[in-house]
């Protein structure tokens, strides 16, 4: 566990820097929310709790990740409520060939795993969900997140059950221009979701959320739960 945890800070504290230095543009998806919600970052904006403490948004009305039967990096069909079994899974959509935000999240995600002791980090599992399942088959997943840690897993699927998934938790995807290459763009939103094994997500983090403050959130998580006032 120590050789995963410092091999994943070196990766992740390296590309953070690498790839901050290229960020000139921000992948954000655009969409309706549900209820008259606006839309910010690619995610409908709930009322959230303030003065908490925490540098995510805690919200006071949680939403709730959907049940799909999805693929992992492995080729295995992998049910997601099935398999929220960790006090916390860190849920980022995005995909391999975003140029930018997705590595840099990822790698404030290594990072961010890295940071905490060794009986939180084995609490916390991370999901990379793809926007752009043409292009992101298994292998193209496991060997993108093993730049990142070895323990990240890959989900990838029919478009449509990924939307769908998606919508659940207010995050847009849509895609974009195609490029010369044959390929397209895929606008998506970028926040980093924290979902309890309940499948409920009562907090969430905007990407720029520093890997540092991020483990501050997730050693309070693990340790003293959802701050008081928001809801269960």
């Amino acid at each position: 566990m120590a050789d995963r945890r410092g091999r994943a800070a070196l990766l992740g504290l390296t590309l953070a820097l690498v790839v901050a230095l290229l960020l000139t543009i921000n992948q954000v998806g655009s969409g309706d929310g549900d209820d008259g919600d606006t839309v910010a970052n690619g995610v409908a904006q709930l009322q959230e709790t303030d003065g908490d403490g925490m540098h995510g948004a805690v919200l006071t009305t949680p939403y709730r990740l959907t049940d799909a039967r999805l693929t992992d990096s492995g080729g295995r069909g992998f049910d997601l409520h099935e398999k929220l079994t960790a006090p916390l899974t860190l849920v980022f959509f995005g995909y391999s060939h975003c140029p930018d935000i997705c590595q840099v999240v990822m790698a404030d995600l290594a990072s961010t795993v890295a940071r905490l002791e060794e009986s939180q980090a084995e609490q916390v599992e991370v999901w990379f969900v793809t926007t752009d399942p043409a292009r992101d088959d298994p292998p193209t997943l496991r060997r993108y997140l093993d730049r990142f840690d070895p323990s990240f897993e890959g989900l990838t699927g029919s478009l449509p059950d990924i939307v769908r998934v998606a919508d659940s938790v207010h995050v847009a995807i849509e895609k974009g221009a195609r490029l010369p290459s044959g390929g397209f763009e895929v606008s998506h939103g970028t926040p980093v979701l924290g979902i309890r094994d309940d499948g409920s997500v009562p907090i969430l983090w905007t990407e720029g959320t520093s890997a540092a403050r991020l483990a501050e959130d997730v050693h309070t998580l693990l340790t003293e739960g959802i701050p008081a006032g928001a809801a269960s």
